[in-house]
């Protein structure tokens, strides 16, 4: 079937936290793709730029410009264009935005647009998103399930963004989901009796928004909640840290819990907490312009512990490959709208698993009940994915997407539990 695009119109939605993002539909063949654009809070200072409106409207935060770029200028660009041609596709975005960052058109309209057509063509084709971006997708990921929020992403006092639990244990993703809210379950009630009631309140990604100040106390309640369950033995553990936001560039420190710390000793305190609470995986262990730092770290903990590049890389190929050169990380974080088209997203996966590196998939704080990286990280075969905690309906419509996969994809399904870290196959 023709995948010809016949027509492209934006509109603007909420996203998670009220705020106004760009949806955008792509028709194609008479078959329509609809994708949301998500938006994050604690972001990297390399990423593509989202178009925002300024003014009294949303409090600056619309996006009526974007959508109007969509409908007035990217839109009649593309009527005619093959939605099949994903690589063509894209890059005429980039060369109609003209701008290194996309900040001219605005990544949250052009991204729009090339998630909306890759949609688009794989109903053409009669194929679920997942299978049509690539013929041998069959793994499920493990999830990295955000019980214990903090950072930017919550309104406490917790430096550390995300305390995480992965049930690499589990025989199949169902199996790992229901592990997941039975953790989330029992980590609520001791929750609510150590902390009071108002501590059972979450933040953007439905982890828990304690008064804890202490990250080692924090670990240790996530523990607690874990062996509640029933499920010590099935759970490894990871962190992101965000640390971008504790870092002073001028002095050369990151502040934790009223600490101040050089790179040497936060390394130490990662070293302790890897020691003493199973810690398998830390995303953003250091700020972004820290690369002496990050080389040191990945010298000393590497060789047993993923060290995930999300404000470092930005899902950028150029930023993996010098982190390559450098020795710097093992693993990146995996957003497409750091970027700003799939295409330019998947390369820079390939550019990761070439060289050894794990991707994990994720979801922004800002999120819709967009299910769009379920498909995309079975597409990539990436084994993990990172889309918060088992409540709330943006983070839920991924899991039960997830669920539907696995449940599509029947005997070929492949859950990663202890492989986890293992990277595909190249894409091409």
């Amino acid at each position: 079937m023709s995948a010809t695009i016949t027509a492209v119109h934006a509109r603007t939605i909420l996203d998670c936290r009220g705020y106004p993002t760009v949806q955008v539909d792509v028709e194609a063949g008479g078959r329509l793709g609809r994708a949301d654009v998500p938006a994050g809070r604690s972001t990297g200072s390399n990423e593509a730029k989202e178009l925002r409106d300024g003014g009294a409207a949303y409090r600056g935060q619309g996006v009526a410009r974007a959508v109007a770029n969509v409908n007035d200028e990217i839109g009649p660009a593309v009527i005619g264009r093959d939605a099949a041609d994903q690589v063509a596709l894209d890059r005429f975005l980039c060369e109609l935005d003209g701008t290194s960052d996309k900040g001219r058109l605005g990544a949250n309209a052009v991204l729009g647009v090339s998630l909306a057509a890759a949609r688009a063509a794989a109903a053409c084709a009669g194929l679920p998103l997942h299978r049509y971006l690539r013929a041998d997708s069959r793994v499920l990921p493990v999830p990295f399930v955000n019980l214990v929020n903090g950072g930017r992403l919550t309104s406490n006092d917790l430096d550390f963004q995300e305390f995480i639990c992965m049930p690499v244990g589990a025989s199949s993703f169902s199996e790992a989901l229901r592990m997941a809210s039975e953790c989330h379950m029992a980590l609520r009630e001791i929750v609510v009796e150590r902390y009071g009631k108002l501590a059972a309140n979450t933040g953007d990604e439905g982890g828990f928004a304690t008064p804890i100040v202490d990250v080692r106390e924090a670990l240790q309640v996530l523990h607690d909640g874990v062996a509640a369950a029933g499920y010590a033995h099935d759970m490894v553990y990871a962190l992101d840290c965000a640390a971008t936001h504790l870092w002073d560039a001028e002095a050369r420190v990151y502040s934790v819990a009223g600490r101040r710390y050089a790179t040497a000793a936060l390394i130490g305190l990662y070293e302790e907490l890897v020691r003493d609470f199973g810690i398998v995986s830390i995303e953003d262990p250091l700020a972004e312009d820290d690369w002496d730092g990050w080389v040191e770290i990945t010298r000393r903990l590497g060789p047993e512990v993923q060290l995930i590049g999300d404000d470092l890389f930005v899902t950028n190929g150029e930023l993996v490959r010098r982190g390559v050169e450098l020795g710097v990380a093992n693993a990146m974080l995996w957003k497409v709208n750091q970027i700003g088209t799939l295409s330019e997203a998947f390369a820079a996966a390939e550019v990761a698993f070439r060289n050894g590196y794990g991707v994990c998939v994720s979801e922004r704080s800002g999120e819709t009940e967009d299910a769009l990286i379920a498909d995309l990280v079975v597409a990539l075969n990436a084994g993990q994915i990172k889309t918060g905690s088992p409540v709330r309906g943006e983070r839920t419509s991924k899991y039960n997407r997830l669920l539907q996969i696995e449940e599509w994809l029947g005997a070929d399904a492949v859950y990663a539990g202890r492989d986890w870290r293992r990277p595909a196959p190249p894409l091409r």
